[in-house]
């Protein structure tokens, strides 16, 4: 198989290698980007129906070009891929399409690229293959003898085929929440397991985003912004422990910059949990023909198990002597990789910071690209 030479490889054409790529046409860089399905950002093509962002679009855009007036606060998925869509035309990035990378390694100085296509050697390599990869797919006791139907959130897109049925959610993260709420709304039995205390916020408050109230409450001295959002979840949420949730003592800000996961933006399912209308149930155990036995030995039926229980970024699978490189949780710790993986850059998995990964995204393209320009010789 023949090699071809580059400076700038970036592998994934979803909104990471897509602002990297915005960045590197705005400095005359040359690059080449593979992807491999064959969409611009496939994910988003392919998420569920209802789905919008939790962030504002003021600071959920990608570098030098910003969403259309006409577009609401939270834009709604459609027009999102229609944005990332254009934003390909725009700044004439034309990915490779279908080419999925197999290792990446380095070797007397150079970035090693093998894929199902073509090999590559590149001096910088950018990762923007993003934290929600590979869908995390748990197992449990008995899962092999259940009569109905087990499927990853990734696979869900709407209610339709769900009515009518007796449905469990498994996790209650964002995604989990708001497939809950989607159900729900369509008068569909439904009830979310969940096994840890939960943080939860609402996403506005009185037609003002939360997003943008954290970031300005932030910045007051001696704590007093997160007294206040303390203050706001208990009158705005509420004690739902008699609902079967606990809520978590951890500031969300404090618990999101140690562990890279947001606290559960509120659009209505914690109302309809205290109608009743979803149910909490606590963690399971195992599964058995009809359904699934809790932690406290009650056995629930089901037809349809929903696993909200999120992806992993898995980079291990494709990049080489990783050591030093991934933090406790397998995620870049860096968006400049150094020393022996000097000329390898990660956008698209820090999600650390308040704002939202499309935020931090903005970001870190920008240091990649900063840094890449300084070392061009």
């Amino acid at each position: 198989m023949n090699v071809r030479v580059i400076e700038n490889l970036i592998i994934g054409a979803g909104p990471a290698g897509l602002a990297v790529a915005g960045r590197f046409v705005k400095q005359n860089v040359p690059f080449e980007i593979i992807e491999k399905t064959d969409k611009i950002a496939y994910s988003w093509h392919h998420h569920y129906d209802r789905l919008l962002l939790h962030t504002v679009k003021e600071l959920s855009c990608l570098p030098h070009l910003e969403f259309p007036d006409e577009y609401p606060r939270y834009v709604p998925r459609a027009r999102l891929v229609a944005y990332y869509e254009n934003y390909a035309e725009h700044f004439n990035i034309k990915p490779q399409f279908n080419i999925e990378v197999q290792s990446v390694k380095k070797e007397d100085g150079l970035w090693h690229i093998t894929t199902d296509e073509q090999n590559y050697q590149a001096k910088n390599v950018i990762v923007a293959t993003g934290i929600n990869r590979v869908p995390f797919l748990p197992v449990w006791l008995g899962q092999e003898k259940f009569k109905g139907d087990i499927i990853h959130s990734r696979n869900y897109k709407n209610a339709i085929p769900f009515l009518g049925k007796k449905v469990l959610i498994i996790g209650m993260g964002n995604t989990g929440a708001e497939l809950a709420l989607d159900l729900s709304e369509h008068n569909i039995d439904v009830s979310i397991s969940i096994r840890s205390s939960l943080l939860i916020v609402p996403r506005d408050i009185n037609g003002r985003s939360v997003q943008l109230t954290a970031k300005k409450l932030e910045r007051l001295p001696f704590g007093l912004g997160r007294w206040i959002g303390k203050q706001v979840r208990k009158i705005v949420i509420g004690d739902l422990s008699k609902y079967g949730i606990l809520s978590s003592k951890k500031d969300p800000i404090d618990h999101l910059k140690q562990t890279g996961r947001t606290p559960v933006i509120d659009l209505g399912t914690v109302k309809q949990i205290k109608s009743k209308k979803i149910k909490v149930v606590g963690d399971i155990v195992s599964f058995y023909p009809n359904g699934v036995q809790l932690i406290n030995d009650t056995k629930l039926d089901f037809d349809i198990v929903v696993l909200a229980t999120g992806y992993r970024a898995k980079v291990k699978d494709f990049i080489e002597n990783t050591d030093g490189l991934l933090d406790e949780y397998n995620i870049p710790k860096q968006v400049v990789a150094d020393g022996k993986h000097k000329g390898l850059f990660f956008v698209g998995f820090d999600n650390y910071k308040l704002g939202g990964i499309l935020g931090t995204i903005v970001n870190d393209s920008k240091t990649i690209v900063d840094d890449i320009l300084l070392n061009i010789t």
